[in-house]
């Protein structure tokens, strides 16, 4: 357990004398060192004349209990000292406010009552972190030369801030939670924590747990024996002993329902599993990564999720920023994307010009990365040029939105099997029968896409398909 340094001194902010009392009592066992005030004025005062290196703050300071006092004093906080830890405090049914504190540049919150130990290991990490977060403790070429974040692109304070903590926290066993919006790169990240950690010789296993049915959620993720149930026909290794010794990514966690939520609580707490028909148990040697575009706080709250394995998850939280929050980073990303883009079609190389990079940067990109890289492919496959511009975009764009309107009124009244097929002669059509290209715009393989050609009694050109495997 690292070791508190002898001056770190932390600000606690309630207008409870009871909670005062008792979080400075707690934090003088942890060997911090504390000042406390009852009011959002004196707490200003306080950090303005006084050394501190970690805020706990309540949201309430009168009779009035909407938050927004406890949200002003945030603000205050980080327009002034914007690099300051600032933990909040609130009660379960203020959890979604606590949130909105969260994303306003809180760096984390805890409920009343608090578990003394949870709390001891939050205030450690966030002190920690805080310290790897520090301006000018390292930019992206001084990351680069410390860790591995292939594929994370970008150079935008946010995202920084964001490797600093995958390289501070990688090399622990700490179970990490990685929030994010759809297609910000959760899965980048989690591969960068495996990548760095001392697990990286090891597999890292990566399940969507939105996909997994409940019926089969402990065959899934702890195996069976044979004969364990009337299609057990042979031993099955589940998810947890396939990523033995290495790293388990929990993807879609907020999809779990409460009772298999039960079951993986259970292995977390105890460390072992037992197969589905097996008469031991076994070691469940494996660093959980998990992953939401939920808030999976606000589904506590609700009652969605279990407050015990939600705190089992998030010792450590990532929060990756969206897109439109670092448009810094678009050009880089743009760039980088389409080279990728190129070298995975066999193409001659595609430059972006500034027009282009322009129109890309002024986008909001609510689907994020995924949405801009989609953005890219479509362009580059409908124009064909060495160099695209702004206009090149907006011609795929305006192609797209025909073909969408154009395919809806083709669907309506039609099976799910016509629809596919109609889809497919679409990509076929736009592709001029080029296999690769056409498995690609539609997610497939190319073995599956050959089976519902076959299906569908779709012809291809087979000397398209051959070309392109040769490039």
């Amino acid at each position: 357990m690292p070791a508190v340094l002898a001056n770190q001194r932390i600000l606690i902010i309630d207008d409870d004398s009871s909670v005062l009392v008792s979080l400075a009592l707690l934090l003088k066992q942890s060997g911090y060192a504390s000042v406390s005030c009852d009011d959002p004025q004196q707490a200003m005062q306080i950090l303005a004349t006084q050394e501190i290196d970690l805020v706990l703050q309540d949201m309430n300071f009168s009779l009035q209990t909407s938050g927004e006092e406890g949200l002003a004093l945030l603000a205050n906080i980080k327009r002034l000292y914007p690099a300051m830890p600032v933990l909040l405090m609130t009660a379960w049914g203020s959890i979604a406010l606590a949130v909105r504190g969260v994303k306003l540049g809180a760096a984390d919150f805890f409920t009343k009552p608090w578990s003394n130990t949870q709390l001891q290991e939050l205030i450690r990490t966030t002190l920690d972190l805080a310290q790897a977060a520090a301006p000018g403790s390292a930019d992206r070429q001084a990351l680069d030369q410390q860790y591995d974040f292939t594929d994370i692109i970008g150079e935008h304070p946010e995202l920084l801030k964001v490797l600093a903590t995958i390289g501070r926290v990688a090399k622990t066993n700490a179970p990490v939670l990685i929030l994010g919006e759809s297609g910000t790169g959760k899965e980048l990240i989690a591969d960068a924590l495996h990548r760095n950690s001392p697990r990286t010789n090891k597999p890292i296993v990566k399940v969507n747990m939105g996909a997994v049915t409940s019926s089969l959620f402990e065959s899934e993720m702890f195996g069976h024996v044979r004969g364990a149930f009337t299609d057990a026909k042979s031993d099955r290794k589940g998810h947890f002993a396939m990523a033995s010794q290495g790293s388990l990514f929990l993807d879609e966690i907020g999809e779990l329902n409460r009772n298999d939520q039960v079951k993986l609580l259970r292995v977390l707490q105890n460390q072992t599993y037992q197969a589905v028909g097996a008469s031991k148990s076994e070691q469940a040697d494996v660093r959980i990564i998990s992953a939401t575009n939920r808030e999976l706080a606000e589904l506590v709250a609700s009652n969605e999720f279990r407050e015990d394995l939600y705190y089992r998850l998030n010792l450590i939280t990532i929060r990756l920023p969206p897109l439109r929050e670092r448009r810094s980073d678009i050009p880089l990303l743009a760039n980088r994307l389409m080279a990728s883009l190129v070298n995975s079609y066999g193409m001659e190389a595609v430059s972006l010009a500034p027009s282009a990079l322009q129109w890309l940067g002024s986008r909001s990109w609510p689907g994020n990365i995924r949405q801009l890289r989609q953005c890219l492919e479509r362009t580059l496959l409908l124009v064909g040029k060495p160099v695209l511009e702004q206009q090149d975009f907006l011609f795929a764009e305006q192609h797209e939105e025909a073909q969408g309107q154009d395919m809806s009124a083709s669907m309506a009244g039609m099976t799910l099997d016509q629809v596919e097929k109609l889809m497919i002669e679409k990509a076929m059509e736009q592709h001029q029968g080029n296999i690769t290209r056409v498995a690609k715009l539609l997610g497939l393989s190319r073995f599956s896409l050959y089976r519902r050609l076959e299906k569908h009694q779709i012809s291809t050109n087979e000397n398209d398909a051959d070309t392109e495997d040769q490039q």
